[in-house]
């Protein structure tokens, strides 16, 4: 090669460089551009922004595949086809159920106020709750109501495993097909993975079963929607008489993940009767044409269908990227900071933001009795240590947690001063709050509230609480790992 020869291949070999460089910068430039005007939480944004320069080709390919909200253009199109009549639904039909203000506990007032202002679900009144607290229990009833089933049966999940009673429960879905019952089966992608790779939801469709796969993922998909936003809601309903929701997903502890060294899952449902039972089909009704685009009709508010059951006022909470995404997180702030004596509060997934973190040591300083229950062991590590960096600032505000050693406490549960109760499937973490698409439920009654703090205390007989000046010994290299992975907390 002779000199000039060289000299080109040196001025190319340098030409490349710089322009690469140039893209380089450029793409980081504008990729944290873009994080800083869709304005997130700060937490939110700092977090990335550390991530893009901190791993900046790893960063910034996972910000625009999980960093901001696609539900894709499909979805969306329904979600506005559906969403005015939808309303309309929900101004018109359940009105004669509507609890009056005066009726509703000054404690709940403000939820109440809120969650109907935002998601226009109104506070009904003459429910019935019975709370279910073994997992056995829940799906030996699941299965007898189904066998039951003389309309139809919906049932939607994050996760459905094979294996022990979810077999039972399976075939009493298609015995129920085969009898002439509407059998809509809806689970998630991700949640679900195993079981879609099965032949069971062949087999189920063949006997009539209607199984669809929410939010399903796959590479060409990244380009037209985040792939991480996942169908976390838990929701039975069978016939107009009865519905389910709550933290349980449709498993058998018994089977599923039993050699992870957790335990078995911990978890509960409450059966619901009365007008709520509207609600709730209401929105399994609208979960399943944002994911099939079929239609189906919204239940109309007939006594015949709908009748009291009970004293007990409700108030469903759905949550999500098509609800507003973060009420389910201003409905919690509002609990912690309308508590005058009590809170005590059950998740397996505690990584708070800055102001659910502040608002319960704002709580504990001014009185309130907090008890926050934990899984002692988390099957997710970066879950389980990025929580411990919060237990300082809480145990030094007055705070009590406890490790639950009875298994992995998987239920989601907060009561309020002995009278009002939250439950559903929402975590104590960012993503629950943003994310996912999540169901709570808002009890106003106080026997009902009274029978889930029996079944906290009960976890708390299984725990130990945390002494601060005990926490404070753990090891340097633990309060290090704790404070890194704090970092991406936001993210978690």
């Amino acid at each position: 090669m002779d000199f000039f020869s060289f000299d080109m291949t040196w001025q190319d070999s340098t030409l490349y460089m710089v322009l690469s460089a140039l893209l380089y910068f450029s793409l980081l430039l504008l990729t944290s551009l873009r994080v800083i005007i869709k304005r997130k939480p700060s937490g939110i944004s700092l977090a990335w922004l550390f991530l893009i320069y901190a791993l900046p080709l790893f960063g910034m390919l996972s910000y625009f595949i999980f960093g901001e909200l696609h539900l894709g253009q499909k979805r969306q199109k329904r979600r506005e086809q559906i969403g005015e009549k939808f309303q309309q639904w929900l101004r018109t039909e359940p009105v004669e159920n509507r609890q009056s203000t005066e009726q509703i506990s000054l404690c709940a007032r403000s939820m109440q106020a809120f969650v109907e202002s935002y998601t226009s679900m109104p506070m009904l009144k003459g429910n019935h709750h019975s709370l279910l607290s073994s997992t056995d229990q829940i799906l030996i009833e699941l299965t007898e109501k189904i066998n039951q089933a003389q309309k139809h049966c919906y049932l939607l999940f994050y996760i459905c495993n094979e294996g022990g009673l979810v077999d039972h429960l399976l075939a009493a879905l298609i015995k129920a097909s085969r009898r002439g019952v509407e059998c809509k089966l809806l689970l998630d992608s991700v949640g679900s993975h195993d079981f879609f790779k099965s032949d069971m939801p062949s087999i189920m469709r063949q006997a009539g079963v209607e199984v669809v796969e929410a939010l399903p993922v796959g590479a060409f998909r990244l380009l037209f929607q985040r792939q991480d936003l996942r169908m976390h809601r838990k929701l039975v309903c069978i016939d107009d008489d009865v519905a389910y929701t709550g933290s349980m997903n449709l498993v058998d502890p018994a089977y599923f993940k039993k050699d992870q060294g957790f335990g078995e899952w911990v978890d509960i449902m409450v059966r619901c009767e009365g007008p709520i039972v509207q609600l709730m089909q209401g929105l399994f009704i609208w979960d399943w044409y944002l994911e099939t685009s079929q239609k189906m009709p919204l239940p109309l508010s007939q006594l015949e269908c709908f009748p009291v059951a009970g004293t007990h006022n409700a108030q469903l909470i759905p949550s999500g990227p098509e609800f507003g995404k973060a009420s389910i997180h201003q409905v919690l702030l509002t609990a912690i900071y309308e508590a005058k004596y009590s809170l005590v509060l059950t998740t397996p997934y505690f990584v708070p933001d800055e102001s659910i973190l502040a608002a319960l040591e704002v709580a504990a300083l001014r009185g309130v009795d907090v008890k926050i229950i934990l899984p002692a062991k988390n099957d997710s590590l970066m879950v389980k240590y990025a929580s411990r960096a919060f237990f300082d600032e809480l145990l030094t505000a007055g705070a009590k947690i406890y490790k639950f050693h009875g298994g992995l406490l998987h239920s989601k549960s907060i009561v309020i001063d002995e009278k009002i109760a939250l439950l559903g499937t929402v975590n104590l973490d960012k993503r629950s709050f943003w994310l996912n698409f999540e169901m709570t439920m808002l009890i106003d009654n106080h026997e009902f509230a009274g029978e889930l703090l029996t079944t906290q205390l009960h976890y708390l007989l299984a725990s130990d609480q945390l002494i601060l000046s005990e926490w404070k010994k753990r090891s340097y290299f633990k309060k290090l790992l704790e404070s890194t992975l704090y970092l991406f907390s936001p993210l978690l």
